[in-house]
């Protein structure tokens, strides 16, 4: 087996792809300790460095840029990585010029998932994504470790504290939002305001205490919600919308509370990470590729039968988007 040194890795996605693609990063280091572990992604996703400790440097590359300042990123990019002398590179991505950029940056070692230009590879790993996604990922590593795979994890690290209006186990998580992003390529993933306003009430008209998280992706929504003085002027309603300072601070929030309820967005699989009880609201992407199988994870979802259907039949929601018509109470009555 080859003791490769320098190694670049690239996975473009939101942060939830690069959560999901920490085992395969870990696999990598447990197998070549010493080597330098680079990471190619997209800038909005270069927060997952505050995540783990596996990763020595990154490079941001804006491969959604318009017109054709996306390709001269990506030539920018080639350039960049050539000068780094890397002896392995592995990319996920399974369009054929991901094989024609990782031949042009000149590594001896270039494995990625077969294509029409795979012959430029000098390793290809067959795309198995009919799979939890991490695993699909972590299939890459296989011509070169030979290892078991895991789960993504999250250490928490840092000096975080509950404050005094929460309790350990004793509050419930909520993230109703997905990437504005998403929203604006309409890929919708995530009920509407009626279906967060009945489940908050009725969880605190249950005495429940509820912990409302959010970022400015999710200002909107949680803005509406805001409006309804029910849950507003409630004592138990915890307003933690952009008052955590980094996605590590919500994972702890997260590790220390009762249960989450979010949607298929970066905050289910930081909750996947910490092993936290969760409710994951699907609509029309595939929670079996999404989320893994665990007793401490139930799908919440729409029973029509159209559903999955995001990204292996469509690129984007349907008009009617039925799937997204969700009871909130089948996550209340499961919640004592």
């Amino acid at each position: 087996m080859k003791n490769y040194k320098n190694i670049l890795l690239i996975n473009y996605g939101g942060i939830g792809d690069e959560i999901l693609f920490l085992p395969t990063i870990k696999s990598i280091k447990e197998q070549y300790p010493s080597a330098k572990i680079t990471l190619a992604l997209e800038p909005r996703s270069k927060s997952i460095v505050n995540l783990t400790n596996l990763i020595d440097e990154t490079i941001c590359v804006d491969i959604k840029a318009k017109g054709i300042k996306k390709y001269l990123n990506i030539l920018k990019f080639i350039f960049c990585a050539k000068t780094k002398h890397f002896d392995c590179i592995i990319s996920s991505g399974k369009s054929p010029f991901v094989a024609i950029i990782l031949f042009l940056i000149g590594a001896k070692e270039r494995i990625g998932y077969n294509s029409k230009a795979d012959f430029l590879l000098t390793k290809k790993v067959t795309l198995n994504d009919n799979q939890y996604a991490a695993k699909m990922y972590h299939d890459l590593v296989k011509p070169i470790i030979n290892c078991e795979y895991d789960d993504p994890n999250i250490e928490i690290t840092g000096d975080f504290k509950l404050n005094d209006d929460i309790k350990k186990d004793s509050y419930i998580c909520i993230h109703p939002g997905v990437s504005k992003m998403s929203i604006s390529k309409n890929i919708l993933k995530c009920p509407k305001l009626p279906f967060w306003n009945g489940l908050i009430e009725q969880l605190l008209d249950k005495n429940q205490t509820i912990v409302l998280l959010g970022t400015n992706d999710d200002k909107d929504l949680i803005e509406e919600i805001l409006k309804n003085e029910k849950i507003k002027n409630n004592p138990n309603f915890k307003n933690y919308f952009n008052k955590t300072k980094s996605i590590m601070e919500m994972a702890f929030l997260m590790k220390n509370s009762k249960c989450l309820i979010c949607v298929d967005s970066a905050p289910l699989h930081v909750g996947v990470c910490v092993k936290a009880k969760i409710f994951a609201i699907f609509g029309p992407t595939n929670e079996k590729k999404l989320v893994p199988e665990r007793n401490n994870i139930e799908i919440i979802k729409n029973s029509t039968n159209c559903r999955p259907c995001l990204w292996h039949k469509r690129l984007n929601n349907c008009d009617k988007s039925e799937c997204l018509n969700i009871d909130y109470h089948l996550i209340l009555d499961k919640i004592n």
